[in-house]
């Protein structure tokens, strides 16, 4: 599980940044991407990466602001054109449904897959026996979503190579043992699966917020998490005006960081009035309150490794 971030930027493009797009690449766990918002340039930033768009199943939109959603027709016409058939769910607010299909129309645009809308409201949005997807209102002027990603508990795994060293051959012994049964082998010898099983993991949690003010869904959404995705439009000493813009500060961020008791607080959404020093000087000030915080910046990617095995 990896997160991948095509662009950082807020409001309008930039030469170091572009507009907000974030991909959540789960290849190994389900030879899929999903994709957290759309903003104009995005395919252009596929371009210099290894993600296929063919590989984006799923889109989750947190609100409708053109930084956010400008991207989305380009690219799922030309998914069309590089091998993508399999249908394309896009997931958020009230609206999405009426914008894409309206620049479809209007372009003349023909598709070779379905598309499947999701309008969202706050609760579960997506559950399967890998993943559930849960989303709640921010506070941003417009309806904008934060959406928590928390992948299900993984079972130990059949030591196999053990297995293999006492002569025991794959077959539907392998099933019994992987249940934690007993079985006695034909040469009378007693194999306990729970000798043969590797501990479970604890499923890993992503929560991804769009633009908000300081929130307390905010700090429900992340809690416990292992990666915290936060906005960090405008530094500590400008709470004012993040406030009359609904967005927040690099302490604001580090707050909900904080009190959810996250484990990496990863600041995006930077205002191209940053450069160089001045973008590490947010990353700084956000770490004054809370440590394991980084600032991304276009094309980073993010490892999420298990954090700990399941204790019996």
């Amino acid at each position: 599980m990896e997160l991948e971030f095509l662009g950082t930027g807020a409001g309008v493009p930039a030469k170091h940044r572009n507009v907000t797009s974030i991909a959540l690449k789960l290849l190994d766990e389900r030879n899929a991407v999903w994709l957290f918002d759309c903003g104009e340039g995005t395919q252009m930033q596929i371009l210099r990466t290894n993600i296929r768009p063919r590989k984006i199943e799923k889109i989750f939109i947190t609100h409708l602001h053109g930084d956010h959603i400008f991207g989305l027709p380009g690219l799922i016409s030309s998914r069309s054109f590089q091998g993508g058939d399999d249908v394309l769910e896009i997931y958020g607010p009230t609206g999405i449904k009426q914008f894409v299909l309206n620049a479809l129309k209007i372009s003349q645009t023909r598709l070779a897959y379905k598309l499947k809308f999701i309008e969202v409201k706050p609760g579960v949005v997506f559950r399967d026996n890998q993943f559930t997807v849960i989303c709640d209102l921010l506070d941003h002027g417009i309806d904008s979503y934060g959406y928590r990603v928390e992948e299900h508990d993984h079972d130990g795994q059949l030591q196999v190579d053990k297995l293999a060293a006492l002569n025991i051959k794959p077959g539907p012994i392998f099933g019994q043992l992987k249940r934690g049964e007993t079985v006695t082998l034909a040469d009378g010898r007693m194999i306990r699966g729970k000798d043969f099983v590797g501990a479970a993991k604890t499923g890993r949690i992503v929560t991804i917020l769009g633009d908000t003010r300081i929130s307390s869904a905010s700090v429900t959404l992340a809690e416990y998490a292992d990666v915290l995705v936060h906005e960090s439009t405008f530094n500590k000493n400008e709470a004012i005006m993040a406030r009359n813009y609904f967005h927040s500060t690099t302490h604001q961020a580090a707050e909900v960081a904080k009190k959810a008791q996250v484990k990496r607080l990863i600041l995006t959404h930077i205002s191209a009035r940053y450069l160089a020093q001045d973008a590490l000087n947010l990353e700084k000030e956000a770490q004054e309150i809370f440590t394991n915080t980084k600032i991304a910046k276009d094309f980073d990617i993010v490892e999420i490794p298990f954090q700990n095995e399941i204790k019996e």
